[in-house]
């Protein structure tokens, strides 16, 4: 048996995923060190787009707000195919929680990083990984400066050339489209309209087929300051170099592009070119698309773009990416805690890996009918809202209504509470870190739930609450150990039927088990013997 000192947990990366993680990681009382080779945070603006179920996912650690407010919304888009008139698209996600944000990814970083900082917990800067060495019992994990040390687990967050992925062997097949592209942040003098009241954005594409080749293309993505656009366009070929290895991102030692070749392509597609200006950066990036064997061996994972890589159409990786993150996090943290057996990481990938394969499939199709109109119902299809695990392997029971073990717990609004003077979501209600028995009363069953929670909380080790929903015009006393909560809008019964029914909410906000209100030895068996949750 080594006898060397065996810290938690590694992070190997410190972008969003990265930072994503040790947050939720943090909630659960489990501090991770967290190191990055770069020497100061990138100032590229590689992602954008924020999904309404990221948004939910930074709702639940509290950091919603302040993206919101770093942000811009992202309501419309005109689009330009040569020869045709111009198109207006609207954004309309009113009937979602959140719309489509933008926010540079850098910004995103930032206030992650600032989360964390109020938590103690640092990020260690110039640390780079160089191997792994895992056994039955830890990692050692070997550093560039000679150094090296023991974890429990180590999850390597370190982008599509991962060292973490590297040192354990795991292919990362797939192709690179033969062209390149060019990226810069300009500010762009224009009569395109801001959305609908500031600080509101649209976004422009515009597009010239080619026969048998890549379209000519230039698309503008707006940031949260006034006259600021992400634009990207193909690369002229003289700009162009050979693609070798992963050949995907921003390269960040490649000469990046010039006002002028930005300048170029706005000038042979817009019908009314606007005047690019203040080129902040510029870069020349490749797109690949690529899928890990594996996410992970032993006690090391990969998540995000380690992964998987993708076109950027949607605004689906960095997005994919945080909630590899929000799922692994609370797995790993409850195996950490002495709360769960070690077999409950197995379904990170189990749950994980279809949806990046169904990343890939989405982006790389509407990247081949780029421009094209889509269906209406596609509406939902980048929200990341759809995201689902039924039939994986935490997912038990029968279906609530039109609700199903494995899909995402639903939006209710219109809840009331007893002493509160304004209305509740039932995200409110579950919010945190513990996982949550959610139970539709009608009556007096209400008070049997005081026995039924105790028991679950005498029966396993990890921190579970019970959250009652009552219709809107009972009169129930609420017993000690149950939060009660009125369904006054109605929209409870609306998204989970009207008969009485239980769920067990995990940590990440998917419904694991669902079945009758008083199956207290199903309620059990999952807790035990599906999530492997260690008894008292």
């Amino acid at each position: 048996m080594n006898d060397a000192v065996i810290n938690d947990i590694l992070i190997v990366g410190a972008g969003p995923v990265g930072l994503t993680l040790a947050a939720v990681l943090a909630r659960h009382g489990v501090r991770a060190r967290m190191v990055d080779k770069l020497p100061a945070p990138s100032p590229y603006c590689r992602a954008i787009g924020i999904t309404p179920r990221t948004l939910e996912v930074m709702d639940d650690l509290g950091l919603a707000g302040a993206l919101v407010e770093a942000g811009i919304w992202l309501d419309g888009l005109r689009t330009y195919i040569h020869g045709s008139p111009a198109r207006e698209t609207e954004n309309d996600f009113s009937d979602l929680p959140y719309a489509q944000l933008g926010v540079p990814q850098y910004a995103t970083e930032r206030l992650l990083a600032g989360h964390l900082a109020d938590l103690g917990i640092p990020i260690e800067r110039g640390v780079e990984l160089t191997g792994l060495k895992p056994d039955g019992e830890g990692v050692e994990a070997s550093f560039a400066d000679g150094s090296s040390a023991r974890f429990a687990y180590v999850v390597g967050c370190d982008g599509a050339h991962s060292a973490a992925r590297r040192a354990l062997g795991i292919a990362f097949e797939g192709e690179a489209w033969p062209m390149e592209f060019m990226l810069g942040d300009v500010h762009i003098d224009w009569d395109l309209p801001p959305g609908r009241g500031l600080p509101r954005g649209r976004a422009l594409f515009a597009l010239r087929p080619i026969p048998e080749a890549p379209p000519d293309l230039f698309v503008a993505i707006p940031l949260p300051e006034r006259g600021r656009y992400r634009v990207s366009m193909v690369a002229p070929e003289r700009l162009g170099a050979p693609g070798q290895g992963t050949g995907h991102g921003i390269q960040i030692d490649r000469p990046g592009a010039t006002l002028d070749d930005l300048q170029e392509v706005a000038d042979r597609l817009l019908p009314e070119p606007p005047t690019l200006s203040d080129l902040r950066w510029s870069s020349i990036f490749r797109i690949s698309m690529r899928l890990a064997a594996r996410y992970g061996s032993g006690r090391v994972f990969i998540a995000g773009d380690a992964c998987h890589i993708h076109p950027p159409t949607g605004g689906q990786g960095m997005n994919t990416g945080i909630q590899d993150a929000y799922n692994l996090g609370w797995k790993l943290a409850a195996v950490a805690r002495g709360e769960a057996g070690p077999a409950l990481l197995a379904s990170y990938e189990a749950e994980r890996r279809p949806v990046a394969e169904a990343v890939i499939a989405r982006t790389v199709e509407q990247s081949l009918n780029f421009g094209r109109p889509r269906p209406p119902e596609d509406r939902l299809a980048d929200t990341q809202l759809l995201v689902n695990y039924r039939g994986g392997p935490l997912s038990v029971g029968g279906a609530v209504g039109p609700v199903e073990p494995g899909d995402r717990l639903p939006e209710v609004q219109g809840l009331r509470r007893h002493g509160l003077g304004f209305p509740l979501r039932l995200a409110d209600a579950v919010r945190g870190p513990d996982i949550v028995l959610l139970v539709a009363v009608r009556g007096g069953e209400v008070l049997a739930l005081e026995a039924l929670a105790a028991r679950l909380r005498v029966t396993v080790r990890a921190p579970l609450r019970v959250v009652a929903v009552a219709p809107g015009d009972a009169v129930l006393e609420a017993p000690p150990g149950v939060s009660l909560f009125y369904d006054a809008a109605g929209m409870f019964a609306a998204a989970f039927g009207p008969a009485p029914a239980a769920l067990i909410v995990r940590p990440d906000k998917y419904v694991g088990w669902a079945g009758a209100a008083g199956d207290a030895e199903g309620m059990l068996d999952y807790l035990t013997g599906v999530l492997g949750l260690v008894a008292e």
